[in-house]
């Protein structure tokens, strides 16, 4: 697949910003008055920022707003209302915490556990999708999921959970990895399936001479090469770096470098999520 800078934003981002929402709404840290501001603040540029990156893929931005008319069908409509809950959700909790000093566990809940679904939602966008069979596993979730969690302990400043949750991501990342190389194949697809012709199939040549939008979107080869060293950078940044800096004694500009890096290295591990996403319409230009 082709991976989108706007989409690589938007999943990098909201997933850490709905992760930092998700403690917050827990009540961890137990901030109020300014200290809650600044977390807020935060968690929506994060949060909001990512989701108006989004935006940017559709061939016409200003027809967003008709991706909440499909909620019943679409896991994309499904994540517009619910990361629109959360957020609304997660404001009027704020607002308690930053202008009257009170908090509201039960609304801190809700919008935890709306941030969490909205996470969810997100991963299923690429989860439910079989023609592209590295995405289409439990462990695409999971990943979102220990991902945004992680993240987000590490921006609320839980080194225990941070530590522990990056650990674990790291751990389902690189399952997801491995068990994605062999995804094409064990998904049974070939010529023969993709064409619709029975026995052995193979190209004889391009269906066309110039590239069309299903060649520009859908089929992108990356060298494996490049590829296991981007998941080298990928995890040395994204997971390494900021469990080692979690180890050492605390300093604030150290905080902030593990974050940066953690960003960077899962904006990296979420580029390879689509530069290595083999969709199976590849087999019928005889690219796979």
């Amino acid at each position: 697949m082709h991976p989108a800078p706007s989409v690589i934003v938007f999943t990098t981002l909201s997933g850490a910003g709905f992760g930092l929402l998700f403690w917050l709404g827990l009540g961890v840290p137990d901030v109020r008055g300014l200290s809650a501001f600044a977390f807020f603040v935060i968690a929506y540029l994060l949060a909001a920022g990512g989701l108006m990156a989004s935006t940017l893929h559709l061939g016409r931005p200003e027809r967003a707003l008709k991706a909440f008319t499909q909620w019943r069908t679409s896991w994309l409509s499904r994540e517009a209302w619910l990361s629109v809950a959360a957020l609304l959700a997660m404001a009027a909790y704020g607002a308690g915490l930053v202008f009257v000093d009170t908090r509201v566990p039960w609304l801190g809940w809700l919008g935890a556990a709306l941030a969490a679904a909205t996470v969810l939602a997100t991963s299923m966008i690429y989860t439910q999708i079989a023609a592209v069979p590295r995405w289409h596993t439990a462990l695409t979730p999971a990943l979102f999921l220990a991902l945004s969690a992680g993240g987000g302990a590490l921006l609320a400043g839980q080194v225990t959970a941070a530590l522990a949750l990056l650990a674990l991501a790291a751990v389902v990342q690189i399952a997801w990895w491995l068990r994605g190389d062999g995804a094409l194949a064990l998904s049974r697809t070939d010529m023969s399936s993709a064409t619709g012709l029975p026995g052995r199939v193979r190209a004889f040549e391009p269906p066309h001479t110039g590239p069309n939008y299903l060649l520009r979107e859908m089929v992108f080869r990356v060298g494996r090469k490049h590829a296991l060293k981007l998941r080298g950078i990928a995890l040395v940044l994204g997971y390494l770096a900021p469990v080692v800096l979690l180890l050492v004694p605390f300093a604030h500009w150290l905080a902030a470098v593990a974050v940066l890096a953690h960003l960077a290295g899962i904006a990296v591990s979420r580029w390879l999520f689509f530069a290595e996403a083999e969709h199976v319409v590849g087999l019928y230009y005889g690219m796979r």
